[in-house]
């Protein structure tokens, strides 16, 4: 073999290594489709978001568009380690089949968060599928789409805990659109560990009176909101069977309450944990003050 063969052989293998090195390390997929928020902006930039870290690889699922049925929706779960949901059906009516996933691919979602695999719910995907026991318990509390009492208690942060409310009333609300400062609860928690215990959230819908099963949830970060004069919970993660969930709800569109770099940094370090368990990413030297938000354009 010649000098110059050998050099590139050599150039040729160092490159298969770092592209191997480099390569991400998770397979992330992204479901949307309906959605009474932008999900055509919003699915995207989630994409971008979690491919810019270089842990993920994204694909996405989309379903039939509003009015077309449903019945060829059947992603293979299987191949994924997370799942993004950005999806919500609110035409939803009790006893409607409307936006009702086919009951083999709502098995399968069940099947694969429940044996180890991650599931991230972001903002109005809460508000999805007021009848399906299995995701009302993987995301704890949910709103609207009827909910009521008799779909479980709220969620309230009262002397330093988490406390169940179980008072009667509709679940679901938000005020107007504005900022919010987040505060941490959980400091030990791998996608809240290292952060300020305060900060502020750039301008967005800050959901509130949530209700559901609230089981095996633990609350990461509240904020307060001046519609309902209660620490509502804000980030949460949930255990099912051996999956792991993480519920945001912050994120209504992109501009600016994805593009805050709170949002971003939790987001990333959400799926991160809910894929693996652990969390690797350094927190942005811009993460927000207490009293500042930090929007990158």
């Amino acid at each position: 073999m010649g000098r110059k063969t050998a050099l590139a052989s050599l150039a040729a293998m160092l490159l298969s290594v770092g592209c191997a090195l480099s390569a991400p390390k998770y397979k992330a997929l992204i479901i949307d489709g309906r959605n009474n928020h932008a999900w055509q902006r919003t699915s995207p930039h989630m994409k971008r978001l979690l491919e810019e870290t270089g842990l993920f690889s994204v694909d996405m699922a989309t379903t039939a568009p509003l009015g077309q049925p449903l019945d060829g929706f059947k992603p293979d779960f299987s191949k994924y380690d997370v799942l993004v949901c950005n999806y919500a059906e609110l035409k939803w009516k009790p006893g409607s089949q409307i936006g009702q996933w086919p009951e083999e691919t709502k098995t399968a979602f069940e099947k694969f968060v429940e044996k180890g695999g991650g599931l991230v719910v972001v903002h109005a995907a809460d508000n999805a599928f007021p009848d399906w026991k299995a995701y009302n318990e993987m995301i704890a509390v949910g709103g609207w789409g009827c909910r009521n009492e008799k779909d479980g208690p709220m969620i309230r942060w009262r002397d330093g805990k988490m406390v169940l409310n179980h008072q009667p009333g509709s679940g679901g609300t938000h005020g107007p659109q504005a900022p919010f400062q987040v505060v941490n609860r959980d400091t030990k928690h791998p996608i809240t560990k290292g952060l300020p215990e305060t900060w502020m959230h750039a301008k967005d819908e800050l959901y509130a009176k949530l209700r559901g099963p609230a089981k095996n949830v633990t609350v990461l970060s509240t904020a307060f909101s001046k519609k309902t004069g209660e620490h509502e919970p804000a980030l949460m993660v949930i255990d099912y069977g051996k999956g792991r969930v993480f519920h945001t709800i912050l994120g209504h569109d992109v501009d600016p309450m994805m593009q805050c770099a709170g949002f971003i940094c939790t987001f990333q370090r959400g799926t991160e944990w809910a894929a693996s368990g652990a969390v690797t990413q350094p927190i942005p030297t811009d993460f927000p003050s207490a009293d500042q938000p930090s929007v990158r354009n």
